[in-house]
């Protein structure tokens, strides 16, 4: 996933991120609205230790979806 990538899907990403991990705010997500640098930011600031894996089950929500768009146009 790229920076652009991030942008471009972010309201369908962003629903499916406060789902799966809780900790992330509203304010955290208006805060963010598709700039990957404040998501990292936030997410260290929610999530610490478990940074690496918020990270890693986004990189795998972008390639799910990238797949299924190929799949499915």
């Amino acid at each position: 996933m790229n920076k652009d990538q991030f942008k471009g899907r972010w309201q369908e990403f962003k629903g499916e991120l406060k789902r799966q991990w809780g900790k992330f705010t509203d304010n955290d997500l208006m805060e963010v609205e598709g700039d990957y640098d404040k998501f990292t930011g936030i997410m260290q600031k929610r999530y610490g230790d478990q940074k690496e894996e918020v990270k890693r089950w986004a990189d795998d929500w972008f390639d799910r979806d990238d797949a299924s768009r190929r799949t499915h146009p």
